[in-house]
């Protein structure tokens, strides 16, 4: 269920990067522009049908939030049976989309260029943490929830430099100087539940955290308990906690 007020809007964003038109949902009138990467599933309209869209409803009718939804390509760059080499080269084409395309799309929307929040659950926690880190003139905050950070696990043996900066534990430790400086704008907030299905999410939560204070980027450690699954019905309660506390 959708609220009315919530405004929900579907369009089909042009793409010169990925060489079609994305699909993309957006949620909400005015406030925070609120960038949102779905799971591994990769749907835009993801968050609608987990019912997180509802959930959320106070902060959107309140116009303290805005949701903008894409589609993703992790069944191209991760998830998929290609080689190793294409599916990075999909993962920058992604990259490239959302920080040349839809981000400045989203400028449109907002009237004004601001840095987002970029969020998202399970795979999409990496997206986010991804885009934070190297991208902070972009993201201000990253809401991430059961996330997977070792990227390089699912490129079968296969590395370079793209594997490198498509892994926030491998390239995180070695920032210095001016870099480091950039990155320290943004915060990263790193849930994760230590229940059913969350497995190697919690380790590799704790080990970026780790990471991240050990270089001196904001970082917010949040662990739940020992029954919080890996599941739509505790991302939606982290989701409107998290965000409530930063935007209610």
């Amino acid at each position: 269920m959708v609220h009315v007020m919530n405004n929900p809007r579907y369009l089909r964003l042009p793409s010169d990067h990925l060489q079609k038109r994305v699909h993309l949902w957006t949620y909400g009138y005015a406030g925070a522009p609120v960038l949102v990467f779905p799971s591994a599933a990769g749907m835009a309209h993801e968050w609608q049908a987990s019912e997180a869209v509802h959930a959320l409803g106070p902060l959107l009718d309140a116009g303290k939030i805005r949701l903008y939804c894409p589609e993703s390509n992790v069944s191209e760059a991760w998830t998929g049976d290609g080689h190793p080499s294409w599916r990075l080269d999909r993962h920058r084409a992604y990259e490239l989309f959302v920080t040349q395309e839809l981000i400045p799309w989203i400028w449109e929307q907002q009237g004004r260029r601001q840095r987002v929040v970029t969020t998202g659950c399970s795979f999409g926690s990496f997206y986010a943490a991804n885009f934070a880190l190297k991208h902070p003139d972009l993201v201000e905050w990253a809401l991430c929830l059961s996330g997977r950070y070792r990227t390089e696990t699912f490129m079968e043996g296969f590395y370079d430099d793209r594997v490198y900066y498509a892994d926030p534990l491998h390239y995180v430790p070695n920032l210095s100087g001016r870099e480091l400086e950039r990155v320290k704008q943004t915060h990263l907030t790193l849930v994760v539940g230590l229940g059913p299905h969350e497995g190697r999410c919690i380790t590799e939560t704790r080990d970026l955290a780790i990471v991240l204070r050990e270089k001196g980027i904001p970082v917010t450690p949040d662990f739940w308990g020992r029954d919080v699954a890996h599941h739509w019905d505790w991302w939606r309660r982290q989701l409107v906690h998290h965000l409530s506390n930063r935007f209610g």
